[in-house]
């Protein structure tokens, strides 16, 4: 008898987009009464995720030899005859297919192996997906845009993912009333470039963004959800219309995640973002205005091909400046098929060294942070009984007594390893049970 392990299973490798797009698979293959199949759902921002995806598919078939394996997602999506060709392979299915059962798992067709991937550049809809929620019955992720239509010189993903396409608004609303109505408390925005969310669709200006639009729908329908959180934001797009709404609905919650890559003006300008430093710090000072208690994250490349050490000192220099306190930091690394692989690249050694010492950068910034909230009284979104975060998205520690999905209110007294604790949860060591955070949530 067997003892591998039998049932279905989606592994995904990425961004919080894909993971919401496994939820919806995994739900397509319990509907469909599918046995003993994997899907991959895979990554292509850099050449080191495609080689993951690889040595992942490999070791799923080592251990699960009769399982079927469907390999999906951006890698797939941009190259899947190199997948096809993978003999532990039995169906590729791009972007566009993979939320379709019947496409996604070829029910009805014969082919050992076969390729489904259409031209993602040719859709212009995109349907929304409900879930029932990727943390129990706490926080859920709500799709409300596909595909980016900006050309950053370092980044694969419009390929991938193709053109801007927004979900409907009635669709989205409907969704965060289902997820409201089952318990939950809170749901993320996300998509690949929801600041961009509408301009497909004729709510944005080339200078504006209809994400205002979505987020005071959502809220005027549903009275009972405590919160709202957004995914990363492209700095270009934020408006007047979002910094009002932002001021004065305390339901939509003090962290801007920015897709920053650089802060450095000439950086940027090679990277073919649409915002210089200048635009970054007026926009850091105008959320702190209007809500002192904001806390930024940011997404930040090192050793961007050409840049200098001067400018990469004025990156460091800026985050400080600007009290970052949440950093996303990647070391470049060349994706092909880029125009930034085409540049002339720094050592690797050298993206590395400056990717860690920009993380070094922000410890002290998000301690600062940490330390602010320290004898305070802050609200809490329980994810489990030992574990919930702040407003800031902040971790803390509890008692191991609160019911997940509820909101509490705790006096916190000092913080240890980036997470908060309370005065019941001081005594232990919190170094035993640390939960895996980012302050990304994207």
């Amino acid at each position: 008898m067997s003892t591998h392990k039998q049932g279905n299973d989606v592994v995904t490798l990425g961004c919080r987009l894909n993971t919401l797009e496994s939820e919806v698979m995994r739900d397509e293959m319990n509907k469909a009464g599918v046995n003993d199949a994997v899907i991959i759902n895979t990554c292509a921002v850099t050449s080191e995720a495609e080689r993951q995806a690889r040595q992942t598919i490999r070791r799923i078939k080592r251990e699960r030899p009769d399982a079927r394996i469907i390999v999906t997602g951006c890698a797939a999506q941009l190259d899947p005859d190199k997948f096809a060709k993978m003999k532990e392979v039995e169906r590729v299915v791009g972007n566009e297919e993979k939320l379709h059962g019947e496409t996604l798992l070829g029910l009805g067709q014969n082919e050992a192996t076969s390729i489904v991937v259409s031209d993602i550049n040719e859709v212009r809809e995109t349907a929304g997906h409900l879930v029932s929620g990727l943390d129990g019955r706490t926080r859920a992720f709500v799709m409300i845009q596909q595909g980016c239509d900006n050309d950053c010189t370092f980044c694969i993903i419009p390929a991938a993912r193709g053109p801007n396409r927004s979900v409907p608004l009635d669709q989205i609303v409907e969704q965060v009333k289902k997820l409201v109505d089952t318990g939950h408390l809170e749901v993320v925005l996300t998509g690949v470039d929801i600041a961009s969310y509408g301009s497909d669709i004729g709510l944005c200006s080339d200078t504006g963004t209809g994400l205002t639009d979505v987020i005071r729908a959502i809220l005027d329908a549903t009275p009972g959800l405590a919160r709202i959180r957004l995914s990363s934001l492209d700095p270009a797009r934020l408006d007047n219309a979002f910094f009002e709404l932002y001021a004065r609905e305390p339901r939509l919650m003090p962290h801007l995640h920015l897709s920053l890559q650089s802060a450095d003006t000439m950086v940027l300008k090679h990277m073919k973002r649409r915002h210089n430093v200048f635009d970054i710090m007026a926009l850091v000072e105008r959320a702190r205005l209007v809500r002192p208690d904001t806390v930024f994250g940011a997404d930040l490349i090192a050793g961007f091909p050409t840049e200098t050490e001067e400018q990469f000192n004025t990156t460091v220099a800026n985050v400080m400046t600007m009290g970052l306190q949440y950093l996303h930091v990647f070391p470049y690394s060349p994706r092909p098929g880029t125009a930034a692989a085409r540049m002339p690249l720094l050592h690797g050694s050298v993206a590395k060294a400056r990717a860690k010492l920009l993380r070094q950068t922000g410890e002290p910034i998000l301690n600062a942070h940490l330390e602010s909230l320290c004898n305070t009284e802050q609200v809490i979104l329980v994810e489990k009984p030992d574990f919930g975060r702040t407003e800031s998205f902040a971790p803390v520690r509890l008692d191991g007594k609160q019911s997940p999905g509820s909101l509490v209110t705790v006096q916190l007294c000092g913080h240890k390893d980036g997470e908060l604790f309370t005065a019941d949860t001081q005594q232990h060591d919190t170094s035993q049970a640390k939960h895996s955070w980012v302050g990304s949530i994207d």
